[in-house]
């Protein structure tokens, strides 16, 4: 079977690896020059990384990666610990599988590099889906000065989804009144002991604060978000205000002052979060969405990469049990739609909880510990290799 794949992003390309070990044929249409992610953190839970190690890249993960030992929560000014998760050994023998901190750009190439040693995968870059059209049997596809024709198409090119738009015109997200900061610290230019091999979490009101390890612990990822409303631009590319993310951040507790001093100003950036909700259909007869394109998540659940990973792996599955792709398609958006829903109705719940103040955090700090482990069992330990067509 032929199959296409417009975008060439984590979840595109771990899509194209899941097809290819059942003998696909693949093109993956990337509107980019060069495969590249942006200079941020990513945190990869135990229900994404068993897909990964099942497509042969354990190793690679622990080559580029960090193994965090737990994940921390504490009190934005006095720097109390909340409650603590553990992770590292135990994530693996509670859930089967570790779990990793990675920057984005060398999770990309490896999974890049792992398409390109698969001789049924084909990667074009420079090449943006213009259009595209059921044929008899088929779908035709057409970029820049080139067409092809594959008997399906996937839409995995993003939040900001072209195929989306075709399939069922243009949204309307709606502002969350949250606005997220990105930056990098390099190690080297901290206090030794000043960030612990974890996943820190800052609770304040109002406003949250992430830092973690990535790239073999040679630097520290923080993201931040700030309940805030005048500025609604929703990149992933729009340079930070030094200065304004210092204000937004001003009493917080000496840790989180002493990494703000040292952040790398030049991999400061800003952007806005928009929500949308679950959608009721993803695809079409022989086209479907996978990843962000269909299920957009907030990120207060670190989940979003993670569910496009799993998307791969559930569609790769369906077409290996329905030779009618449409069949094959309707079984995978049926067995998708619910869990993924679930996750972006919890992130967006995670996002007021994370923020609270008053009367409200003091009572949310004292059940924080026992509430997060009854939310993250069911999604950190679904297996998702042999759980969803069992």
């Amino acid at each position: 079977m032929k199959v296409l794949i417009a975008g060439g992003g984590i979840g595109g390309i771990t899509a194209a690896l899941c097809l290819a070990r059942d003998g696909h044929e693949i093109t993956v249409f990337e509107q980019a020059e060069s495969f590249g992610e942006v200079g941020a953190g990513i945190q990869l839970s135990p229900n994404c990384t068993r897909v990964l190690h099942w497509l042969g890249l354990e190793d690679a993960l622990r080559a580029s990666g960090f193994l965090p030992v737990a994940t921390q929560i504490r009190s934005w000014d006095t720097g109390h610990v909340i409650s603590e998760s553990p992770l590292g050994d135990a994530a693996v023998a509670r859930f089967g599988a570790p779990y990793y901190h990675i920057h984005r750009g060398d999770l990309l190439a490896l999974l890049v590099a792992a398409a390109e040693r698969a001789t049924n995968i084909c990667l074009r870059t420079g090449a943006r889906l213009t259009w595209f059209e059921p044929t008899s049997g088929k779908v035709r596809i057409a970029t820049a000065g080139a067409t092809d024709e594959g008997d399906l198409l996937i839409g995995a090119d993003g939040i900001h989804s072209g195929v989306r738009a075709a399939l069922w015109g243009n949204e309307t997200p709606t502002f969350t009144g949250h606005v997220a900061w990105r930056a990098m610290v390099r190690v080297a230019d901290l206090p030794e002991g000043l960030v612990r091999p974890m996943s820190t979490v800052w609770w304040g009101p109002g406003r949250h604060f992430v830092h973690y390890y990535v790239r073999r612990r040679e630097l520290v990822n923080c993201v931040c978000v700030v309940e805030k409303t005048g500025w609604e631009v929703e990149s992933w590319t729009e340079r930070g205000d030094y200065e304004a993310f210092r204000a937004d951040f001003a009493g917080w507790h000496g840790d989180v002052q002493r990494l703000i001093d040292r952040v790398d100003r030049t991999s400061l950036y800003q952007w806005a979060l928009f929500d949308r909700p679950p959608m009721a259909a993803w695809g079409k007869g022989r086209v479907t969405l996978l990843g962000d394109a269909c299920h957009p998540t907030l990120p207060f659940m670190a989940q979003g990469a993670a569910m496009a990973i799993e998307d791969g792996a559930v569609l790769a599955a369906c077409l290996r049990r329905d030779e009618e792709v449409s069949v094959a398609l309707g079984r995978y958006e049926n067995l998708r739609r619910a869990r993924t829903a679930k996750v972006q109705r919890g992130s967006r719940r995670n996002g007021a909880v994370f923020h609270m103040s008053g009367i409200g955090a003091w009572f949310r700090d004292r059940v924080a510990g026992k509430a997060a482990a009854r939310a993250l069992d069911p999604i950190y330990g679904f297996d998702v290799l042999h759980e969803v067509l069992d």
